[in-house]
């Protein structure tokens, strides 16, 4: 398969945010770059913020207040994939990981392997999503050994907050 073909199966798009190029027109991106900006805008946007396409966007942002746990984090693995199979059929979602920040309680990993359609090219792209963590002495969080082989263990400073409770 040859570069041409390649561009005109991925496409190009607008720039997100919206900038724009040297000549003052709009800025474009193409290939690689324009599907890694989609899969952002999908996870970035909630179901319902547009009016015209109510059902496009990701829930993971129904996830904000709830405890940080890796019953939270397979919901959030699980709203992250089916959002992206449904918005972005360039790509084969392989694994959505999720992974704990273990200085910011407040700060998840979702860690997205997949590769473009057509194309041998396995990828990932890591996207930060904040949620607000309970206090350490009411923090309802879960061991290590109730979490399922796939998702992380739970950061030390969580595990020590739950013997303390």
């Amino acid at each position: 398969m040859g570069i041409d073909s390649r561009v005109d199966f991925v496409g190009a798009g607008w720039a997100f945010p919206l900038t724009t190029d040297a000549t003052g027109g709009v800025a474009l991106v193409v290939r690689e770059q324009e599907i890694e900006e989609a899969i952002r805008l999908i996870l970035a946007t909630a179901p319902g913020e547009r009016p015209m396409r109510p059902e496009f966007g990701c829930r993971v942002h129904d996830h904000v207040f709830a405890p940080i746990n890796a019953s939270t984090a397979g919901a959030i693995a699980s709203d992250v994939r089916y959002a992206l199979e449904m918005w972005e059929p360039r790509i084969t979602v392989h694994d959505v990981l999720i992974s704990f920040d273990q200085a910011d309680l407040g700060t998840l990993y979702i860690d997205i392997h997949y590769s473009i359609r057509g194309i041998n090219d396995p990828r990932n792209l890591v996207f930060p999503f904040y949620v607000i963590p309970d206090e350490p002495d009411s923090a309802a969080v879960t061991g290590p050994s109730f979490a399922p082989a796939s998702l992380p263990a739970i950061p030390a400073a969580l595990a020590a907050a739950e013997r303390r409770a």
